[in-house]
């Protein structure tokens, strides 16, 4: 069984855009195996994980540590993203 993706959730106090990401990855963990792992955008360590990825503001995703997002998030887009990855693991 493949091990599940690292999906880093990094948010903001009062952010919709955060509420709706998390939404989206309890539906996506239905269907996923999922690793989320939330972190304060004004803590120390998401100060400095969202300078190290680029992320703008929040909300910003990294999947597997590496940046895939910011603002609102697209579904559909990271379900592509997660297709991409079982399909590689498969290989």
């Amino acid at each position: 069984m493949n091990d599940p993706v690292e999906i880093t959730l990094l948010t903001a106090p009062d952010c919709g855009f955060c509420d709706h990401a998390k939404q989206v990855l309890g539906r996506l963990g239905r269907q996923y195996r999922l690793q989320v792992i939330e972190i304060d955008l004004t803590s120390e360590a998401g100060n400095a994980l969202a300078a190290d990825s680029g992320v703008m503001f929040a909300p910003g995703v990294l999947v597997a540590g590496e940046p895939f997002s910011f603002g609102r998030l697209s579904e559909r887009k990271l379900r592509r993203a997660l297709d991409r990855r079982a399909g590689a693991d498969r290989m």
